[in-house]
């Protein structure tokens, strides 16, 4: 069945409308959830096996460090990611569920296919939203660590040019470069300046031997200084295999409680109908809350690996690092799931951690994000509807469904419910 001119609809302003109200839904629901957001990524990245983080104390710390507002720190990032990995989630499980209707009377999509096209989308939504939830991450693991004070870094003078190109912004830690002098003094060497060589040696940049702290390298011009472009993508397997569970749990418990929920309605209708289309739309506060359900449901069942994908983004892996792994043909430990899937055999233990914030922030999101779009759809339809009032329409039927005829084309007022 066909649908009207491209420019008639923008005329009317219903593709505005619609894409406002998908934005505006993202944007409110990222800004309701994203303090849970927030402690979940800290408990996640900062607990260990002896030492596990409670609620309270993480919340304590970014208040202390960062105030309140250190709660929505990286929220932007989050909203342009979400926005645009949402358009293709949504938009890649529409043209999949297309491909399977066609040729239905009852355009009815099963469970398994539901599944089927929540796993491909889930794919795609991690490819094209990796590199904001990394950077979004970093900023919020930013927020709860504590800032050198002047008297413990060196001046930017001191740091050495090699330095400076992999990380531009950051300043030499002499109490740690003295440390390793004092170490290494005993040792016989043929360097006049012992300190002047480290500061050339792109592993001891830190003056520890260790990577720098996430906090500093939280920006995309030095995580891609330090770490290259691919650092932007880091976590991806277990990213894949969080989202496309995430999305099949999803859209498929989703389309599960949509049809139990029409077959209720249809009880009792005179007559009976022979199509899901002709039961009506169902009630906004039904749907809302189906799809919240569905949201916490595929967050718990897909959080083990949001727990390792988080983990993994807050590893600083610098060029010089990875390059030398590459050369020496390093092998990934854990056993070959967890190879498959970047687990680390370090974090079998800690993958549940902040499961309930998870699991309540990706409920309320989904119901806020839900609500808003079944209130623009209506709006939409009220558009149209004002639309075929311009356009000279004549009103006819055609078997079971009601078919609208203008000097454009043909449309079928069932298209324009909301179900």
């Amino acid at each position: 069945m066909s649908f009207f001119k491209m420019d008639e609809l923008l005329k009317n302003k219903t593709f505005a409308v619609h894409a406002a109200a998908a934005a505006g839904s993202v944007a409110l629901g990222t800004a309701i959830t994203y303090p849970l957001d927030t402690l979940k990524v800290l408990i996640q990245v900062g607990s260990s096996t002896k030492k596990p983080l409670a609620v309270a104390d993480v919340f304590y710390r970014v208040q202390v460090l960062s105030g309140y507002s250190g709660l929505y720190n990286g929220v932007g990032w989050l909203t342009l990611g979400r926005t645009l990995g949402l358009g293709v989630r949504f938009g890649v499980y529409e043209l999949l569920t297309a491909f399977y209707k066609d040729g239905r009377a009852d355009d009815n999509v099963h469970v398994s296919e539901a599944l089927m096209a929540g796993l491909a989308a889930g794919m795609m939504e991690c490819l094209v939203s990796s590199p904001f939830e990394l950077i979004k991450l970093r900023t919020q693991v930013a927020s709860a660590s504590r800032v050198l004070n002047s008297q413990s870094i060196a001046e930017k003078s001191g740091v050495p040019p090699l330095v400076s190109r992999l990380l531009p912004r950051y300043s030499l830690d002499m109490t740690a470069m003295t440390n390793s002098l004092g170490l290494l003094s005993t040792l016989t060497t043929k360097q006049a300046n012992m300190l002047d060589a480290l500061k050339e040696y792109p592993w001891m940049m830190t003056g520890s031997g260790k990577p720098p702290a996430v906090s500093n390298v939280r920006m995309p011009s030095d995580i891609i200084s330090l770490e290259g472009w691919g650092a932007l993508w880091r976590g991806l397997r277990s990213g894949l295999v969080r989202d496309s569970i995430f999305c099949g749990i999803f859209f498929s418990s989703w389309q599960f409680l949509h049809q139990a929920m029409l077959n209720w309605k249809a009880v009792g209708m005179d007559p009976v109908p022979r199509y899901d289309n002709e039961v009506g739309p169902l009630s906004p506060i039904a749907v809302t809350l189906a799809a919240g359900v569905s949201g916490s449901f595929a967050a718990a069942a897909s959080h083990g690996f949001d727990t390792t994908r988080s983990r993994s983004q807050c590893t600083v892996l610098p060029k010089y690092v990875s390059m030398e792994r590459k050369y020496l043909k390093w092998s990934k430990p854990g056993k070959r799931f967890e190879r498959l899937t970047g687990i680390h055999p370090a974090d079998r233990n800690l993958l549940l951690n902040g499961i309930w914030l998870r699991v309540a922030r990706c409920g309320l999101a989904s119901s806020v994000i839900v609500h808003i779009l079944f209130s623009s759809a209506r709006l939409i339809i009220v558009a149209l509807i004002s639309l075929l009032a311009k356009i000279n329409v004549t009103i006819g039927v055609k078997g079971h469904r009601t078919y609208v005829h203008s000097n454009l084309r043909y449309v079928s007022l069932e298209q324009l419910e909301f179900r």
